[in-house]
């Protein structure tokens, strides 16, 4: 490797793509630029990811004070309102985080290449006069940037994307409020709840009451999804914090003081949605012009393209975790209780890694738009040894903190001895379903959503045909045997579409790259 006036040149080197796994591994805690600027986007997006599964959390401690059969019911409807959210809500957010980072970042690379070509050879002399001047010599380059910073300050960005995906919010939201509106009861019947079961009317009232802020919530996530693209994931936290925490001081009033039951939490739940909405709107308004010139520019058909991939993939996701909960259900109350803790335990906490995926899928989305092969190797490398580090600490801290924890949710002996059965599967599994969830922002940053789409759509398979063997000879053990050999089939297909170097990966077989020293 060769260096000179800050210029790098090629150096010719055989590449085996496996090795990206342990790319300047020791530098994975370096807080160089790359290493800042995913702190500066992950951990914010960690906190706000992580946000909403407290606040279910939260719902479930306070329920558990209600009842066995009220914090199964609500458990039940939970998992089937998050479930139909993700097919609406997954795939808009991770088109939108991608579209809006590239646009982003092919008109800062042609703003760039203006200025420069403005300061080689094609200013007027009148253009040339409105730069600012310096009599000590500093360099008119310098300068202009600066002078451009200021002047486009006040200027709202053109990204036809961000309009696309509110008015695709929008329409998702209130088809969603009505789907599950007027299907509730038979939606809980196919989750286990039978129509003469004691869970299903407070499981109905809380599903029906919960719907009606579908609406805000994709609406919202639509977005958190602009400003992820933007790699702003600090306005989504700010959000995100004020409506939790209005559901949290929401909670006990309607609960226990108004004595509304299950039906309060479902609502303060749905105002602190309408909260966070408003105050993701108001922030966007401010920097985005939402109003495009025709709706040519609003690019619908990208969006669908990719869009029914990604809700193939999230079909086959949403269909397993579903599925899991439904077999729990069917083993009645308790397991039911218990697999609702642990799940959203486990959720919780794996989504904490999410914040990485979130990090990595802006920071590649712009690599692959600006053509900068190293940079996208350096970001996938280093989250993914960071997201495997993240897992090893949640493994220790779940094992060994989760069994008081529990307490926290239930008082019924019985569920808690289900929960400490759960507490080995929803550990030591967090190493694998981090690498996972990282593996899904890498792949969406690379655009790969066909091969995103088909393998998840295979693991599926695989993992739906386990659930049903597995849960049916060990019961409540089997659900969490099926359910690790799903997170595990799900990041080994990440690590063989890099690790092989096929699809938008295929650069790192080459033999002539390109690096920075």
């Amino acid at each position: 490797m060769v260096e000179e006036d800050g210029l790098c040149f090629p150096y010719t080197k055989t590449k085996i793509p496996l090795f990206i796994f342990f790319k300047n591994a020791r530098m994975v805690f370096k807080m160089d630029e790359l290493g800042v600027e995913i702190s500066q986007i992950a951990l914010p997006a960690a906190l706000a990811l992580t946000a909403d599964p407290i606040a279910s959390l939260v719902d479930t401690a306070f329920i558990g004070q209600i009842g066995p059969i009220e914090l199964a019911a609500v458990g039940v409807s939970i998992a089937l309102f998050n479930q139909v959210s993700r097919i609406a809500i997954f795939p808009l957010v991770s088109l939108t985080t991608s579209f809006v980072a590239e646009e982003d970042a092919v008109a800062e690379l042609s703003s760039e290449q203006q200025e420069l070509g403005c300061l080689e050879s094609n200013c007027t002399n009148e253009a040339k006069e409105l730069l600012p001047q310096s009599d000590s010599g500093e360099s008119v380059k310098a300068k202009t940037s600066s002078f451009s910073v200021e002047s486009s300050k006040p200027q709202r960005r053109n990204i036809p994307s961000a309009s696309s995906a509110l008015v695709i919010g929008a329409i998702l939201g209130l088809l969603q409020a009505i789907f599950l509106i007027s299907l509730a009861k038979p939606l809980l019947n196919y989750m286990g709840v039978k129509p003469d079961s004691t869970m299903l009317p407070p499981a109905q009232r809380y599903l029906t009451l919960r719907s009606l802020g579908a609406p805000a919530v994709l609406l919202s996530l639509a977005m958190q999804g602009i400003f992820r693209g933007f790699k702003d994931t600090k306005t989504p936290l700010y959000a995100t914090v004020a409506g939790d925490v209005t559901n949290i001081i929401l909670d006990p009033i309607f609960i226990f003081v108004f004595r509304l039951g299950v039906s309060g939490a479902a609502i303060a739940h749905v105002i602190s949605q309408y909260l966070i909405s408003i105050i993701l709107f108001w922030r966007l308004i401010q920097l985005v012009n939402l109003l495009p010139p025709s709706m040519k520019d609003l690019k619908f058909g990208r969006f669908l393209k990719n869009g029914f991939l990604l809700l193939m993939r999230v079909i086959a996701v949403t269909f397993c975790v579903t599925l899991a909960a439904s077999m729990a259900a069917r083993l009645g109350p308790t397991p039911m209780a218990a697999f609702q803790v642990c799940l959203q335990v486990w959720l919780a906490t794996s989504l904490l890694a999410d914040g990485l995926a979130v990090a990595g899928q802006a920071i590649l989305a712009s690599a692959f738009a600006k053509n900068d092969f190293e940079r996208a190797t350096s970001t996938a490398s280093r989250v993914l040894q960071l997201g495997f580090v993240l897992g090893l600490v949640l493994c220790f801290m779940l094992g060994f903190g989760l069994k008081f924890a529990a307490r926290l949710f239930t008082k019924d002996v019985d569920v808690l001895n289900l929960i400490t059965i759960g507490i080995p599967f929803v550990a030591l599994t967090q190493p694998i379903n981090a690498l996972a969830f990282v593996f899904d922002g890498i792949n969406f940053g690379a655009s790969d959503f066909a091969y995103s789409a088909f393998s998840m759509v295979m693991v599926a398979v695989v993992s739906i045909l386990c659930l049903f063997f597995l849960s049916s000879h060990y019961g409540f053990i089997g659900i969490w045997v099926a359910l690790t050999i799903y997170m595990s089939l799900r990041a080994f297909a990440g690590f063989w579409r890099i690790g092989t170097g096929t699809g938008p990966w295929s650069f790192l077989r080459s033999e002539i790259l390109f690096y920075n020293i």
